[in-house]
């Protein structure tokens, strides 16, 4: 008895080999032989640095230490920054200040206002009527849950939307009987969520800043302006189609163990009934949220609001929550930094990427492979691309360096430019294979329902799903709408 109780648990290979195999990819292309330039169809040269190869070396080791969970995932972001330091990849005051990006505190931020919602029991009101509305039936709980999600996606960041829905699935899923315990239903619910978001988030402006960057891009270099309508225009009817085929997808690779929750409905009601009416900071919460929504949304119409960055706005209702005394010294503690760190991470490999052309130079070399082939696997090739990108680096930074390269060579192939535009956009936003591609996906992950390695597994037949959603668009959805897909060549 004495000896099963001081057993110490078996050596863990599997862990062993997926760590060691991130630092032997890291080792043979960081000390590897110079690698060619990468030509573009102009005949412009671009050479991979020491320091770009580098990135390259530390991009492998962290998507397969991410992937497998060797470490903790916001253990590996660490030594994202660490091992640009010490390879002398990027200075440490570069680097590091990453993690502090305007990109990483909107997503604290985001967490502070699901926090908020969820101590003041704002969460549990909002998940108990949409229980009473949707029923019993599991099906219709994901169905509810996936149109809630996008739908608010078109007036807000899709980060602050999953941060403020999650805690409201948390709710939902209490009520399953299943305590804790990681289910189908579980992930189904949490890991939808997360891809939702992302479709949502490709229809409007207000969804994610991607669209305005690639705007800005398509202006400066075809010198159109795309409205803001005419974006949601040619947007919504794939977001909306995702979203729908998501939720079938899920049905069937995450069909809940149960049909239905019997009682459901009247135990929400009940529970609903308990809570009584709302208390001073339900409503000062309430306020303090849907203002920061309300401004944060006006950026895209009011100049003078423009020139505000959106972190600044909602970080503003961090302070409030502390000010108002909603949260206190206490509630910090229970902010999941492992996610954040991630995230931090993320942005820093993304930027290592971008700033040491090592993006610039996998983005030519993959699309002069296509320069000959015709239109339509040439728009293929650029959605593929832009969705494995969008995986590892920012959804921004994916669009910035591969837009302007696919819009140089789309005219000698016969391109119209707009069908390139549209195309990157909707891939850049829905990166459904690894937890670093979108803060949506980090957020899902503190569930604790699935795996990273569950996650990429469950996102390969999803990207699948969305290659093939954006290829009947380009055939057949986008120009029934009006778009242009192809111009006389050489136009």
């Amino acid at each position: 008895m004495e000896t099963a109780r001081t057993a110490k648990p078996a050596f863990d290979w599997k862990r062993l080999v997926f760590m060691l195999t991130g630092v032997l990819l890291f080792a043979i292309v960081y000390f590897s032989s110079p690698w060619p330039d990468a030509i573009d169809p102009m005949g412009e040269h671009f050479p991979l640095s020491v320091q770009a190869k580098g990135a390259i070396a530390v991009f492998l080791l962290a998507g397969t230490w991410w992937v497998f969970e060797v470490v903790p995932i916001g253990v590996t972001s660490l030594m994202i920054g660490i091992l640009q330091v010490m390879f002398l990849i990027r200075p440490a005051k570069v680097a590091f200040k990453d993690f502090m990006d305007p990109s990483v505190l909107f997503i604290f931020a985001s967490i502070m206002i699901g926090l908020v919602f969820t101590k003041t029991g704002l969460t549990k009101r909002l998940a108990y009527k949409m229980l009473d509305i949707v029923g019993e039936r599991t099906s219709m709980i994901y169905l509810g849950v996936f149109v809630v999600t996008a739908a608010l996606t078109h007036i807000m960041a899709h980060t602050a939307v999953a941060a403020t829905i999650y805690p409201l699935l948390l709710a939902i899923y209490a009520l399953y009987g299943e305590g804790d315990r990681p289910t189908k239903f579980g992930k189904g619910l949490f890991i939808g969520m997360a891809y939702v978001a992302g479709a949502g988030s490709i229809i409007t402006l207000l969804g994610a800043a991607r669209g305005a960057v690639a705007l800005g891009f398509f202006k400066e270099i075809v010198g159109v302006d795309v409205g803001f309508f005419r974006l949601t225009y040619f947007m919504a009817p794939i977001g909306w189609g995702m979203t729908f085929l998501l939720w079938g997808f899920f049905m069937v690779v995450c069909k809940p163990e149960k049909d239905r929750i019997p009682g459901l409905r009247e135990k929400a009601r009940e529970l609903n009934a308990k809570m009584g009416g709302l208390t001073r900071e339900e409503i000062l919460a309430a306020i303090i949220v849907c203002t920061v929504i309300v401004i944060m949304s006006l950026r895209a119409f009011v100049p003078a609001l423009k020139a505000v960055d959106k972190t600044a706005i909602i970080l503003c209702s961090s302070v409030l929550f502390f000010v108002f005394k909603i949260l206190d010294i206490k509630d910090l503690e229970d902010i999941p930094w492992n996610i954040i760190l991630l995230f931090a991470g993320a942005m820093s490999i993304g930027f290592c990427l971008w700033e040491t052309g090592a993006a610039k130079w996998m983005a030519v070399n993959w699309l002069v492979m296509f320069q000959d082939a015709n239109a339509f696997v040439f728009i293929m090739s650029i959605a593929f691309f832009v969705m494995i990108m969008t995986n590892f680096i920012m959804n921004v930074a994916a669009i910035a360096i591969s837009l302007p390269v696919a819009l140089v060579i789309a005219p000698y192939l016969g391109v119209a430019p707009e069908v390139i535009l549209y195309a990157s956009l909707v891939m850049a936003g829905m990166p459904f294979l690894l937890l670093v591609g979108a803060a949506p996906n980090a957020i899902a992950y503190d569930s604790g329902q699935f795996t990273p390695g569950e996650f990429f597994l469950l996102g390969i037949p999803a990207s699948l799903l969305l290659m093939v959603l954006v290829a009947a668009a380009v055939q057949f959805i986008w120009p029934l709408m009006g778009m242009p897909i192809r111009i006389a060549a050489g136009g």
